[in-house]
């Protein structure tokens, strides 16, 4: 008789904590109507231990009104990331508490509010880069990846962003991932341009594009290949190893990523630029042929043998790859840049000696000389760096660029027609 009692009791128990439970429940719900998101999180915290033998109707509920809570605060910026990732976990939870229930009631509203924090996660990442909080962006976008993981490209965002915030601790295991799902980022990109704004918009497809062209809102229609990311992720992914003491693994990476892509070309610059970084220059200089032999047309290959060469010192090496890019290719704006670039470096040596002469005669003299190659280096660059600027007027580094060295060279005429277009 004694034991029927113990049994009551802890029924009696149960269902205390029960009422608790649903009570602390609909004091948050009222808490987060009247607008106190911080209120509803802190009562939800003290139910947090009973919530796991609820019932999955009331832990649906426990976790929607969590999500809610999270989300309201993160609308508010307050501690906007944080908050967004948490509001995401809780509505992840709630839809699998309902998946295995089979009783929907609240994952339908909790897939649509993952669909906005996986946008608001994007947007507040490009807002922190551009504001150079770089690392919190990574962060950003790689909460944003693991909300939906079919989406890639995000994946891929992560990584780059982290390597330039150099977190490479939290690039490397991104790039690991990529590897593992042999990610390429190879297609199409469909694009026209508003007519309202002035920007240039994406569209998933041509259909979408053309119909937009079509209603009148875009115009100037464009359709361009998106090259393979797959160098630029393995070139990445073995610096990092390199610069972590793990070159053989470095190696590995880059001959898996061969033997799975053989046609991926950008593939052999990579593992060229790998064996440029450990002063293996036999096997640099190898692997460079092949990639011309594979593909000696290829501008965009041509161009990164010439930066590699640039990055190793050799000048006249990458000025015949930055020309050759041009002849492919002549509307090549960064074949330019980087030409005028690789000429300017030629002015460093010339002003250095230039500040050690003194005001004897002999000085003077040879001062005299240095100006005359100084203002040579000058006239060499600016075929390049006005093609360039007509290529992308917009792009202030050139035109600033090619102002200052009109300047050096007292072209008023010049220097006065260009700055007319920059204001």
């Amino acid at each position: 008789m004694k034991s029927k009692y113990v049994i009551l009791a802890s029924a009696l128990l149960i269902s205390v904590a029960t009422f608790a439970q649903k009570d602390q429940i609909k004091s948050a719900e009222k808490a987060l109507k009247s607008g106190d998101a911080q209120g509803a999180i802190t009562i939800l915290k003290d139910a947090e231990n009973l919530v796991v033998n609820a019932k999955d109707v009331e832990q649906a509920q426990y976790y929607f009104v969590q999500g809610n809570a999270y989300l309201d605060l993160a609308n508010k910026k307050v501690e906007e990331g944080k908050n967004l990732s948490l509001a995401a976990e809780s509505y992840k939870k709630l839809i699998e508490i309902e998946k295995t229930s089979g009783k929907q009631k609240y994952s339908v509203q909790a897939a649509t509010s993952i669909t906005e924090i996986k946008g608001k996660l994007i947007n507040s990442a490009i807002a922190d880069t551009q504001a150079s909080k770089v690392k919190e962006g990574a962060k950003k976008l790689y909460d944003a990846y693991l909300l939906d993981t079919k989406d890639t490209i995000n994946l891929y965002y992560a990584a780059s962003t982290a390597v330039n915030a150099q977190d490479y601790d939290s690039a490397l295991p991104m790039y690991e991932e990529l590897k593992k799902l042999n990610f390429s980022g190879k297609g199409t990109a469909y694009t026209a341009v508003n007519k309202a704004s002035g920007s240039e918009d994406g569209f998933n497809t041509a259909k979408e594009r053309d119909l937009a062209v079509k209603l009148g809102t875009h115009e100037k229609p464009k359709t361009e290949a998106i090259p393979s990311k797959r160098g630029e992720i393995y070139k990445n992914l073995a610096l990092i190893l390199v610069q972590k003491g793990r070159i053989e693994d470095a190696k590995k990476a880059i001959a898996d990523a061969r033997k799975a892509n053989p046609d991926d070309s950008s593939l052999i610059l990579s593992e060229a630029n790998l064996y440029l970084e450990t002063k293996d220059y036999e096997t640099y200089k190898k692997l460079v042929t092949q990639a011309l032999e594979k593909e000696p047309n290829n501008a965009d290959l041509v161009f990164n043998l010439g930066v590699i060469s640039g990055n190793a010192k050799n000048s006249a090496d990458a000025e015949k790859y930055y020309l050759r890019a041009i002849e492919i290719n002549p509307n090549y704006t960064n074949a330019y840049l980087n030409l005028a670039a690789l000429k300017l470096e030629a002015e460093k040596p010339i002003i250095d000696e230039m500040n050690k002469l003194g005001t004897s005669a002999k000085d003077m003299k040879r001062y005299d000389v240095l100006k005359a190659q100084r203002e040579n280096v000058f006239r060499g660059v600016i075929p390049y760096l006005k093609k360039a600027n007509e290529l992308d007027p917009k792009n202030e580094d050139v035109s600033k660029t090619l102002l200052g060295v009109y300047k050096a060279l007292e072209m008023t005429a010049e220097a006065k027609a260009l700055k007319a277009t920059m204001n």
